[in-house]
């Protein structure tokens, strides 16, 4: 048995390539779910599925209402939904105001994944323009999960990466490369 169930990562500006760092290494037996906010265009369909699932080793899909959150793969908010997960582990789509101007908002998914998870949840946030990921890490942490921010000094943008820093002090700072292989350490651990 893992430490986690989950984990739950938020992107901006830059993360695309981000999370093909971090995706493309894990194992197709990694043992737990990925769930994915990247701000993207609420106009058109994302390319997010395509372009990860092409590198991934996990099966990489868009959430969708009511679906189970299913362990060895990799589930993205769709565009323009805030994406939630519900107590029973369900997903739920959700087209409330925006928060820090964006739907989906990483602090969102963060939140809601805190109480479905509490303890057995790692919360990633990475490259972005905003603030966007600070609170819902701060719940995360609240709840006893793992709190991990890439490294702001090498993130495309550094506004999401510091704004989580200064908000969960606890949290690991790691590289992008880092970043794997601390996810399949807490995979790995009783």
């Amino acid at each position: 048995m893992s430490a986690i169930d989950a984990a739950v990562i938020g992107c901006s500006a830059g993360g695309l390539q981000a999370l093909q760092q971090i995706l493309r290494p894990l194992p197709a037996d990694l043992g737990i779910a990925i769930i994915v906010v990247s701000h993207v265009s609420p106009n058109r369909t994302s390319l997010l599925p395509y372009l990860l699932g092409r590198i991934s080793n996990l099966p990489v899909s868009e959430a969708e209402e009511r679906e189970p959150v299913l362990s060895g793969h990799v589930y993205l908010a769709p565009p323009n939904y805030h994406l939630l997960i519900e107590p029973d582990r369900t997903f739920a789509l959700s087209v409330d105001e925006r928060v820090c101007n964006v739907r989906p908002a990483v602090d969102v998914l963060f939140a809601s994944a805190a109480v479905a998870y509490r303890q057995r949840l790692a919360g990633i946030v990475l490259t972005g323009a905003n603030a966007d990921g600070a609170q819902g890490l701060k719940a995360i942490a609240n709840n006893g999960g793992f709190c991990i921010v890439e490294d702001p000094e090498a993130a495309v943008s550094d506004a999401m990466p510091r704004a989580a820093i200064a908000t969960v002090a606890a949290a690991k700072v790691l590289s992008l490369s880092a970043i794997p292989e601390e996810l399949v350490q807490l995979c790995r651990q009783e």
